[in-house]
Formats: C-alpha cells, sequence, structure tokens
C-alpha cells in the first residue's frame, strides 16, 4: 500500500519519534529526516546532575545519613532521613530526562535513548543503585546508541550503576585471595564469613536480556554452566564502598583464578577476559536476532513482522553490530511504514507527546519548584527511572492497557485539558499534528466539542494520539 509523503511525516512523528505540533516540521522526506537525527543522543539537559564519581560520593555519604537516622530529628523518621539524602538528585535526574525529550529536536534519537536505558535497565528502586541512575543513562548510554553495539554493552556492563544494581559488586570468586583471607578472619572470630562468594546475577542478565535472549537458552545458545563461568569471569568488577578511596574498578582480590569456559571459548584470568567476552556475545547471531527483534517490537508491532526481524538482524551481522545501519535499515524497510498504528504510548510517551503538542514542555518539565511530570507520569503507572525488575518496562501495549491503567490516562487528560484547553484550538491541532492519521469520527468528535477543555481531551483520548 502507498504512503502519501504526508502519512509518513505522521508516522514518522508518532511512531518514531515524540509527537510534533505540526507536521511540517518533518516535512516532505520522513524517512530523511529521522536518518538526519541517527548519532549519539542529545547532551542531556537541566541542572544539579552529578556525573558518575559525584554520583558515588552520593551514595558513599549514605551511611551517615544512616547513622543519623538512629536518632532522627524530632518530627522525622529514620526512613525520612534517608530517603531525603537523595531526593534532589532523583528529582534533578527525573526532570532533565523529560525536559531533554520534551524540547528536542531530534526525538528519533531520544527515543532510541529510551529504548536502551530500558534494555539495560537500571532502578532507583535498588537502594544500592539509588542515586546513580542518571548518571549512568548520561554516560553509558545516551553517547553510544548509534555506535557498535559491543560498544554500548561493555559502557553499561561495567558502569557502576550495574555492577551495584545486579550485585557483581559484591561476587567474589571461590577461590579469590578476598575469599580465602574472609575465611581466615572468621576462623579467628569463630564466627561465618562476610564475603558470601560468586554471585551470577549479572552474567544471567547480560546472556538471557541484554545478548543472546531467553531464545538463545532454549535453542542451546548458552546453558547454566555457561551462566557460571561467566560470573567468575565477572568476578573483580565492582566499584569501592569509599569512591574517596582510589580503588580500582577492577579489584584482582576479588576475581577467580584461572581460565574459563563461556559457549565453548576459552578465556584467560584477568580484566581484559570480559571484555573478550562481551565481544564474542555483541558477534553471535542470537545477539543479532534478539536485538533485531526487540528493536521491531518497539517501533512497529508487539508481534514484529519476520521478513524486518531478518533484515535487521542480517543487516546487524553483516556491519558487526552497527546500531546507526540497523536503524536505517529499521526506517528504511516498508514493514515500518505501515498505516496502522499497533502500538500504545506508555505513560512516559504520552506525557512527553502531551507536552510537545501543547508546546509545554518547559512549564510542565523545568519548573525547579515541583517535579510536575514526574508526577504525571507515577500517576499514570510508570516510575521515572524505576523498571520493576532488570528485564525492564514492558513493550507490549496490553501491558498497559488494564481497566485502571485506561481510566488515569481519562482521568490525567481531563483534568490537563481543563487548564489547557482554552488556551488552544484543539481542531486546528488535530489537524497538524496527526494529519491523514486524523480518523473522520474522532475529528467529528472534536469538532462537536461542547468547548476547549473537552476538545482537547477528546484529542488527547484519541486512539490516533494514543497509539503510535
Amino acid at each position: 500500500m502507498a504512503v502519501s509523503p504526508r502519512l509518513q511525516a505522521a508516522i514518522a512523528a508518532h511512531r518514531f519519534g515524540l509527537g510534533e505540533a505540526d507536521l511540517d516540521i518533518v516535512g516532505s522526506d520522513a524517512e530523511g529526516w529521522l536518518a538526519a537525527q541517527i548519532g549519539p543522543a542529545d547532551a542531556a539537559r537541566g541542572s544539579g546532575l552529578l556525573d558518575t564519581p559525584a554520583a558515588l560520593r552520593l551514595v558513599a555519604a549514605e551511611r551517615e545519613k544512616r547513622q543519623l537516622a538512629k536518632n532522627p530529628p524530632p518530627g522525622t523518621t529514620a526512613e525520612q532521613v534517608v530517603a531525603g539524602h537523595y531526593r534532589e538528585t532523583l528529582i534533578a535526574d527525573a526532570r532533565s530526562r523529560l525536559a531533554t525529550a520534551g524540547a528536542t529536536q531530534r526525538p528519533f534519537a531520544e527515543r532510541l535513548q529510551w529504548f536502551w536505558a530500558n534494555h539495560f535497565a537500571v532502578s532507583v528502586l535498588k537502594g544500592s543503585t539509588r542515586g546513580l541512575v542518571g548518571a549512568y543513562e548520561r554516560e553509558a548510554i545516551r553517547p553510544n546508541i548509534a555506535g557498535r553495539f559491543e560498544t554500548l554493552l561493555v559502557a553499561a556492563t561495567t558502569h557502576p550503576a550495574m555492577l551495584r544494581y545486579l550485585d557483581n559488586w559484591l561476587s567474589a570468586g571461590p577461590h579469590s585471595r578476598i575469599v580465602a583471607l574472609e575465611a581466615r578472619r572468621a576462623a579467628r572470630r569463630d564466627e561465618g564469613a562476610r564475603v558470601s562468594g560468586l554471585n551470577e546475577n549479572l552474567a544471567r542478565e547480560v546472556l538471557e536480556l541484554h545478548t543472546l535472549g531467553a531464545e538463545g537458552a532454549r535453542q542451546g545458545a548458552y546453558g547454566q554452566a555457561d551462566v557460571t563461568a561467566f560470573a567468575a569471569v565477572l568476578t573483580g568488577w565492582r566499584t569501592p564502598r569509599d569512591p574517596a578511596v582510589d580503588a580500582p574498578l577492577f579489584d584482582a582480590n576479588w576475581h577467580e583464578p584461572g581460565r574459563k569456559t563461556v559457549l565453548g571459548k576459552n578465556y584467560p584470568e584477568g580484566p581484559e577476559a570480559l571484555r573478550q567476552v562481551l565481544h564474542d556475545l555483541a558477534a553471535h547471531p542470537a545477539t543479532a536476532r534478539f536485538v533485531a527483534t526487540k528493536l521491531a517490537r518497539h517501533f512497529v508491532a508487539d508481534e514484529p513482522p519476520p521478513a524486518l526481524v531478518d533484515r535487521l538482524a542480517a543487516v546487524y551481522l553483516k556491519t558487526d553490530g552497527q546500531l546507526g545501519e540497523v536503524y536505517r535499515e529499521l526506517i528504511h524497510h516498508e514493514a515500518a511504514w505501515s498505516p496502522a498504528p499497533a502500538k500504545l504510548k506508555t505513560p512516559e510517551e504520552f506525557v512527553v507527546s502531551t507536552a510537545r503538542l501543547l508546546g509545554a514542555a518547559e512549564r510542565m518539565f523545568e519548573r525547579p519548584e515541583a517535579n510536575a511530570g514526574g508526577a504525571a507520569v507515577l500517576a499514570l503507572g510508570q516510575r521515572l527511572m524505576a523498571p520493576p525488575s532488570p528485564a525492564g518496562w514492558p513493550d507490549r501495549s496490553e501491558d498497559w492497557l488494564g481497566p485502571d491503567a485506561v481510566w488515569k490516562r481519562v482521568e490525567w487528560a481531563t483534568r490537563l485539558a481543563d487548564r489547557a484547553g482554552r488556551a488552544v484550538d484543539a481542531r486546528r491541532l488535530a489537524a497538524q499534528s496527526l494529519g491523514p492519521r486524523l480518523g473522520a469520527e474522532t475529528a467529528r468528535q472534536i469538532e462537536r466539542a461542547a468547548d476547549g477543555s473537552q476538545a482537547l481531551a477528546l484529542l488527547l483520548l484519541a486512539p490516533e494520539f494514543q497509539r503510535r
């Protein structure tokens, strides 16, 4: 089916971007508009943003707050004392994420940043990670979304946020120097050792969630022995409890000595082995198919067209995992331009696309006295930078379509429309933003609305705006 340039512009703006108030921004070459955005994500907007060393210092300082929490000031609880330690940083990170998305002129790049931050998920819900997630996204994900997948994989895997989130910073080789030392100390104290030993969390998630995928395990690409061996490779990759101490990211005292065999290949002892394993994982055909499937599912359909997945995987392997080339194939493939919108916007996508529609990103996301944007996303069922598990937020429409979730969208859209509806022409916005995607029935309902507020609510809740 032929797709007109105006319809292509609407698909580009909403399916691949974050929505636009006027499709003239996209112009007559929608694919070219998207291709021009391929590259590192924009630098994050905002103030009060910590880099990783500063964030680690903040984490280390939490111990002082916990000491204070044993005798909290009058009128406060211990939990309030500790939670307040991170409050400004968490608000600044969330505000920055929304403000950057709301203001960017490269929305496709920003969507890709969101996609990869969710693929390599790290959550503020984990106590040891709180305060580090914003720095992780800004330093490990943003600069690397359009280079080689291997580069992105290494940056995400070795960042302190990931090492702490999946407990690798506490993982010690069974025959490591630290375990032997702790065993001797424990014997003198006549109590159990304080170092718990090998932790397989990061190894398992890198294989299952970041590279080969669960399907790779079912097809025999890897098994439990590979998880254990990879966990041994990862030992020693940790972050210091006190960043003021000049401790290396890789600590040989915690590393399991000897060679390890992962996926049938032998790797040496020491820090260089991790990059070798990640190199081989990035080049594996199962990784190519896993990444291709996730990209196609995220941008095109919950059940992505097999021909599209096959093509993306082939380009990935041909170009040695050059993600920019995979994106170019994605936006060039016919299946990506199907007129029917198949995906439902997540709460974050809904809030950001609404702000972009109304030209209200600065008011909604950058006000220093509140976290209105983050509160809105949370009210709709998605806490920023807090995916519920290492698998990230779900990426199928059905996961966001429960009765309660739909009602929350109705309530939020109605409240917003009550405040903003009188100041905008929803009828004009609908035509300019949705173009040919605007159905006749939706246009008729908006036209017949009793007032501006009702017209805007109808636009925000229309299937054409809710779906991409």
